[in-house]
């Protein structure tokens, strides 16, 4: 199993990034794909997940209505798009598989 997770940077308040995460190894199609992040100090939280099934797709209340989860099926990728910046979106993003495996992490930086 592979998640790899690209998009990551410093950006400023107010700006945007999109995260991606690259899957392989395992079936994508029926997957609970996940993405979560860890600040410093901090343990590690959920953000946002989308049940591959369903397609329904909920987001922690911070981010709610500046992020977006989305999957492309043929790509076999997971993206976070990430709007409105704030300096509290600081951290280490994580894409997650069944929340069993786990990508190597990508950081965000929001500041000016």
């Amino acid at each position: 199993v592979q998640l790899v997770e690209s998009g990551g940077g410093l950006v400023q308040p107010g700006g945007s990034l999109r995260l991606s995460c690259a899957a392989s190894g395992f079936t994508f199609s029926s997957a609970f794909m996940s993405w979560h992040r860890q600040a410093l100090g901090k343990e590690r939280e959920l953000v946002a997940e989308i049940d591959s099934a369903s397609g329904r797709t909920n987001y922690a209340e911070s981010v709610k209505g500046r992020f977006t989860m989305s999957t492309d099926y043929v790509e076999k990728t997971v993206y976070l798009q990430m709007s409105n910046l704030k300096p509290e979106d600081t951290a280490v993003y994580y894409c997650s598989a069944n929340r069993a495996w786990w990508g190597q992490g990508v950081q965000v930086t929001v500041s000016s």
